[in-house]
């Protein structure tokens, strides 16, 4: 399985294409009727640049009373393993603020969590790094940041 690794990188560093990207979902998210087709042409990007990245780019934003993020993984359905995703995250200790899991189908569950990064939470990055690797996780992906 190819790791994930997430980097912190100032704006100039960053290519054009995921800066508009990013204006793109912003946009998208201000204006509930807008299309994305209508985004995309707003900020000068195509339709298949924007779902190319659009998963793979968030703004980072600092908030002093933490963030929240909800990730979404597939898993065996093997006991244990939801107990052991759950103390990952407790030992880099962020707060579990919700927890849905499918009903497994052909030997997979779908698992979407939210949590609270809390000042005394360690890396996240390393947190769903870690996560990941676990035997029995097939695929993770951030779905929000708050």
């Amino acid at each position: 399985m190819e790791e994930n690794k997430y980097y912190v990188v100032k704006e100039k560093a960053v290519p054009e294409v995921l800066l508009k990207v990013v204006e793109a979902k912003h946009l998208l998210d201000i204006y509930k009727n807008m299309t994305i087709q209508e985004a995309t042409d707003k900020v000068g990007i195509s339709r298949s640049s924007f779902y190319k990245y659009k998963d793979d780019i968030f703004q980072f934003k600092d908030n002093v009373r933490g963030k929240n993020v909800t990730f979404v993984l597939q898993m065996d359905d093997v006991p244990g393993l939801l107990s052991v995703v759950l103390k990952r995250i407790a030992d880099y200790t962020a707060n579990i603020l919700t927890i849905h899991q499918t009903i497994p189908v052909n030997g997979v569950a779908t698992l979407t969590l939210s949590i609270e990064v809390l000042p005394q939470t360690g890396d996240v990055a390393d947190m769903v790094s870690d996560i990941e690797a676990l035997e029995g996780i097939h695929d993770l992906r951030i779905l929000a940041r708050e």
